[in-house]
């Protein structure tokens, strides 16, 4: 299942949301102008492959995607979850902890595996932390989430079920994943996804929020 609609009201226009959105789509479509050879280099030096770690690669490889259908579902949840946490922090402070989220969801993933020559790329660790912050800012949001068994059908759920259930799945599937870690095998980056999470859970208390969210945030429970 997956998120398609959230019944929270946003009180301003997700501008940052929608740039990041656009350069996601813009980076993949040019990484799709590469011939193979290039591709190749041009992943290896944007993402961040933890054996030949570089800082800059911490913020780069979360504007890069490894087909489509992974651009389209981290940007389908980065425009559920992202234009709320944007309302209360305001657009600047926003991208300022998209980035850190992003930065510290690719150290969560490289302290499990420093020794990997995989690269990792995708836009998810730092959508994990604005999903961290919506669980604790707006935990009784109701999120429409859609489905497909037989036929398609659509599901509203409080936000902190949809979100905890969320995380459960990363932290099982993260340690279940230990052995493809070890054996240097690729796959999705779990504790990039646990890493990002608990950073914007952190980082949403350290960035002020908007005078007239804290006006507001008893209406949501």
């Amino acid at each position: 299942m997956i998120p398609i609609h959230d019944s929270q009201q946003s009180y301003s226009k997700p501008l940052v949301t929608i740039f990041l959105i656009a350069a996601n789509v813009f980076v993949f479509l040019f990484h799709l102008t590469l011939d193979p050879v290039t591709r190749n280099d041009f992943i290896f030096a944007f993402g961040l492959v933890p054996d030949y770690f570089h800082w800059s690669a911490l913020f780069t490889s979360m504007f890069m995607h490894g087909g489509w259908l992974h651009l389209l579902g981290n940007m389908l949840f980065l425009w559920v979850y992202g234009d709320n946490v944007e309302d209360i922090l305001g657009h600047g402070k926003y991208l300022l902890f998209y980035l850190l989220c992003g930065a510290a969801a690719a150290m969560g993933q490289y302290l499990m595996a420093p020794d990997s020559r995989v690269p990792m790329v995708g836009a998810s660790g730092a959508i994990a932390g604005v999903m961290g912050a919506y669980l604790l800012k707006f935990p009784h949001a109701r999120i429409v989430m859609a489905g497909w068994f037989i036929i398609l059908f659509t599901l509203e759920l409080p936000a902190y079920v949809v979100l905890l259930y969320w995380l459960a799945i990363q932290f099982l599937s993260g340690f279940g994943s230990i052995s493809d870690l070890d054996a240097g095998r690729g796959g999705v980056a779990f504790f990039a996804h646990i890493g990002g999470f608990v950073a914007g859970m952190i980082l949403i208390h350290l960035f002020k929020t908007r005078d007239r969210f804290s006006n507001r945030r008893d209406l949501l429970w």
